[in-house]
This record gives structure tokens, sequence and C-alpha cells, in this order.
């Protein structure tokens, strides 16, 4: 395999990346050239919020090819082309072949949440100590346990019994929290997302973990409260705007737990909320917290 590596300014690289898929590149990436220098531009914002800038001032593009020869094709037509005249050819990299499988694999480990509760890639043996273990493989959807928000909740959800409870999970992604909840005791679990992959990917999950008889997923239209518990792990502005309707899927007394908030947020959440419970951090790990209520607890 052979990376060809392009130099181009930002109104040049859709054209660019669309060229070389033309001129028959297995795939295209792009990045910021000038990444780790004082240049670097962030241009990723949360959902709701526009991105600051529509690329990088200057972008490096990688295109790999399966032979050296369609890579200095793909050179000298684009070199030959009107447009591209402000793109730089940096230079061809040989990227050695690899079992790819085993190298992905082999970067997701099994993830402690508890000495007793795990989640565990179905390429590795249990962990002798784990009376509860989520069998769950990366994916489409968001969701494996090594993140810290979705580390949170599964504690979280590790220290209660969920017997009696009915219980949302509430932008489900990969369907994690809510195969936690059926593990602690649940027999009603109603999970949804606005991703038609993550439902797929939770009702697979779910199914591979053999609660697929507990879980309900479907798209948010979905739900039929009252719930004992609603887990939502997602992000701050979409979080702030779901407030009323979060609130409202509790039953009285009933437990909320929203994850995807950074410490600087932490403020902006708890008066998001305070119209409908008093918001509180209840753990943080790596600059994120967990933050829950109690429906109906004092203000």
């Amino acid at each position: 395999m052979i990376e060809l590596h392009l130099l181009c300014p930002e109104s040049d690289v859709e054209n660019l990346s669309d060229a070389l898929m033309e001129l028959c590149a297995l795939s295209v990436s792009v990045e910021d050239a000038d990444a780790e220098t004082d240049h670097e531009q962030a241009l990723f914002g949360e959902p709701g919020m526009p991105a600051p800038a529509p690329g990088w001032n200057r972008s490096r593009v990688v295109a790999l090819f399966e032979q050296e020869d369609s890579a200095q094709q793909a050179i000298s037509a684009l070199r030959s082309s009107e447009g591209f005249e402000a793109c730089e050819a940096l230079g061809l990299v040989s990227v050695e072949d690899q079992d790819w499988v085993r190298l992905t694999q082999s970067q997701f480990q099994p993830v402690e949440i508890t000495p007793e509760f795990w989640i565990v890639p179905t390429w590795h043996e249990l962990p002798p100590a784990a009376t509860k273990a989520i069998r769950l493989d990366p994916g489409l959807a968001f969701g494996t346990g090594t993140h810290p928000t979705t580390r949170m909740c599964l504690g979280w959800a590790a220290k209660r019994d969920f017997t009696h409870e009915r219980v949302m999970d509430y932008g489900c992604g990969s369907g994690i929290l809510a195969i936690a909840a059926a593990l602690f005791g649940s027999s009603q679990v109603d999970a949804v997302d606005i991703d038609p992959s993550a439902v797929q990917s939770a009702q697979l999950n779910a199914i591979d973990n053999h609660v697929d008889g507990v879980i309900r997923v479907g798209l948010p239209d979905m739900t039929h409260p009252p719930y004992d518990t609603v887990f939502a792990n997602i992000l701050a502005t979409p979080l702030k705007v779901l407030a009323p309707l979060l609130c409202g899927l509790l039953k009285p007394g009933g437990h909320l737990v929203l994850a995807g908030i950074l410490e600087r947020q932490t403020e902006e959440l708890i008066a998001a909320y305070a119209p409908f419970c008093r918001l509180t951090v209840s753990d943080t790990q790596e600059g994120w917290v967990l933050m829950t209520a109690q429906k109906d607890a004092a203000l």
C-alpha cells in the first residue's frame, strides 16, 4: 500500500478528494496541516452549534493507493488538470501490510467498571473476578465503556438494584446503559436514539447479551413514561434543550442520570434544569462530570 500526501488550501479540499477517488484511491482522509503548531485550528463544536470554520486553512490530504504506479499516475493527472494549481504533492509513504483486524482488536481491552462488573470485547476471555459482564465490540455507535462519561454512568448503575424499575436510555448509542440496567435487575428497559445505525447496533448488542427480551429499542417517539430511571449520555447542548422532556419522562422520586458534560459546563446544566429538578455532580473523571437528580427533590 502507498499513501500519497498532498497539501492544499481549504477551498480545494472537496474537489481534490473527489478527484482522488475518481483516480482509484482506496480512501482519502483530511487533517490539519498545521496540527501541533501555533497555527492549529479547532473545528469541532457541539451538536446544534456551528463549526468555527468550514475547514482548515491548510489541509493535508492523504490518499491510499494499492500500488505506487497508481499513486504516481494520480500525481500526473492532478498536475495536468485545471483547478489544482494551489495543491502541492508532498510525497509518497509506503504502508506496511498489517493484520488490521488484530491491530484494531489490540486497542480494545476489557474495561473494569467495578471489580465484579466488566465490559469485555468478544475476542477476550472474561476476567476471573467478573460476575457480571457486557459483551461489546467497537462499532458504529458510541458507547464501548472506554470513555469517561460511559464509565461513570455504568459505575452509577452498578451501585443500584433496578428490580421492579422501568428504565429509559435516551440517546442509547450502542445500548450499553440499557444492557447494564437489564443486567442489574430491570425487566422493562426502553432505549431510543435518533440515529438508525445506533438503533440497529443497540438491538444486536441486546441480543448478544441475552437481554433482548427485556430491552425495547427504537426512535425517540417510542417512549412510555413514567420511568424510575432515565439515562442520557449525550452532550451539554442537547441536554439543555431536552431538560423539560427528560424530566417529564420521570415518575415522582425517579432518578435522572446525565453525562457528556464537561466540568466547565456544570453551572449551565444546573441552571437549565433548575425549573424541573436540582442537579448535582455525582462523579468526575478526566474533565468530565456525571450529574444526577431525583425528581421532586427539594429545589
